[in-house]
């Protein structure tokens, strides 16, 4: 099997946990209010952490090498600022879908960075598909509830369209393969940029929903969510 061919099956079956998170979202049924609430604040915590980690263990650090202080701190200041103006649109429109962004924001970049790994020549490639995949099933979730809650949008719709943006990952990956792996700087730019707009979106809209008053447990879907980002970390790299 040819490098790309591995490529689009990896970053596809990341993308296809998007959809399977949706679904688990319109599927999942407990019978005891009080749990159904605590597990979807855990979930929206479980996610922030996960998206946490993305930052903290893959855009951040696999960007320093390739640009200098001075713009790698513009590109990241201006994907949060673009985030925000993201932000300000959807909520002077009525569009609520703060979480699909982020979901997005985190995936397509990680596809274009296993992408260029590829490029590279870099052995870790399944790993980082595993790593992808476990975050975006709690942000599937996530997403498909702030969609169905807040439009008109029928569960088969929103099924549909996170089945086609899985193939958004694809995409991102040959991009990073076959054109940006000659221009690291470049990818480095897009993982600061995607990085900002993610940790905006984590304390803008996450953390806030995780909170439940009286309820200790959904923060630490956090720490479990990051705990997740560290192991996949270390396997990749160790």
């Amino acid at each position: 099997m040819e490098a790309w061919h591995e490529v689009v099956i990896l970053t596809l079956m990341a993308g296809m946990a998007m959809p399977l998170g949706g679904w688990i979202a319109q599927e999942e049924r407990i019978g005891a209010n009080w749990l159904e609430t605590e597990l979807r604040h855990g979930i929206i915590a479980f996610g922030g952490g996960a998206l946490l980690s993305a930052v903290a263990l893959v855009l951040v650090p696999n960007s320093f090498d390739d640009l200098p202080p001075l713009p790698a701190v513009a590109w990241f200041l201006a994907g949060g600022l673009a985030f925000m103006g993201l932000d300000i649109a959807l909520n002077r429109s009525g569009a609520s879908a703060s979480q699909l962004s982020a979901m997005l924001s985190d995936f397509l970049p990680e596809a274009l960075a296993l992408g260029a790994a590829f490029a590279y020549g870099g052995g870790s490639g399944v790993l980082l598909a595993l790593l992808m995949a476990l975050q975006n099933l709690p942000e599937g979730f996530n997403a498909y509830r702030e969609l169905r809650e807040n439009t008109h949008y029928s569960p088969r719709r929103l099924l549909a369209l996170f089945f086609a943006m899985a193939w958004l990952g694809p995409l991102a990956g040959l991009s990073g393969y076959w054109w940006l792996a000659d221009y690291p700087a470049a990818v480095g730019a897009v993982m600061l940029f995607a990085a900002g707009g993610i940790l905006y979106s984590v304390f803008q809209d996450l953390a806030p929903q995780a909170r439940l008053e009286r309820h200790w447990g959904p923060p630490l879907g956090a720490v479990l969510g990051f705990a997740l980002g560290i192991a996949g970390h270390m396997v990749i790299h160790g």
